[in-house]
């Protein structure tokens, strides 16, 4: 790797670790819907370069909580209580809808995979590896109602989701996660469909409830 690669990484995370703050912020209501996200004013008050804070604004755009419109540049998309719903209510009738299917040996394998990545980035205590291996074992699960446009679907859905999955997991300590994580793997292998329906729509209800109190 060159020395510039090395600068990208850096600047890379930077932008993450901004994108990351400027979120919380949000959610915290520093910012309302429809409120700018004037690139200039926030690199002053940060002491960053405005190159970095528009990595940052590009990243909270991909979570869905940014758009940009014309001729007045970044616009907060604020999360509220019903979009966390909304949003939490079509990946719990994709999930259960697809842990009430009998997986074959390959998918299993996969979603055990899955858990598995997952278990050694909590042993890790990396929130990002956290984050993404949680999404890529609901992602294994999904895949297994067979429909590649399903796939393509939740996987849209996960831009927004890393956003909210990424202040619960912060709240959280690995262990749980994990934990949360192995009663659904279980279920799942032990073939007990009805178990693994209750699992799925406990944990995204929990999930739910935790994000409408930091909401409100």
């Amino acid at each position: 790797m060159s020395a510039l690669d090395g600068l990208e990484v850096r600047r890379t995370t930077t932008a993450q670790q901004l994108a990351d703050g400027l979120a919380e912020r949000i959610m915290a209501g520093a910012f309302g819907p429809g409120d700018r996200l004037r690139e200039s004013a926030i690199a002053a008050e940060l002491g960053v370069a405005r190159n970095t804070i528009r990595e940052a604004v590009r990243i909270l755009e991909l979570t869905g909580l940014v758009r940009y419109e014309v001729n007045r540049g970044a616009v907060v998309i604020a999360p509220t209580p019903e979009n966390v719903e909304a949003l939490y209510t079509a990946r719990e009738r994709l999930e259960t809808a697809a842990v009430a299917r009998t997986p074959r040996p390959e998918q299993l394998d996969a979603i055990t995979a899955a858990f598995e990545e997952l278990r050694a980035a909590a042993e890790a205590g990396d929130l990002r590896a956290i984050v993404d291996r949680d999404l890529a074992f609901h992602q294994a699960i999904v895949a297994l109602l067979d429909s590649s446009r399903l796939d393509e679907f939740f996987a849209a859905l996960t831009k927004e989701l890393r956003f909210y999955l990424t202040v619960l997991t912060r709240s959280e300590t690995p262990d749980e996660v994990v934990a949360e994580h192995q009663v659904i793997l279980d279920a799942i292998r032990l073939g007990d469909r009805d178990r693994a329906v209750a699992e799925i729509r406990a944990h995204v209800d929990a999930s739910v409830q935790r994000l409408k109190a930091m909401l409100a």
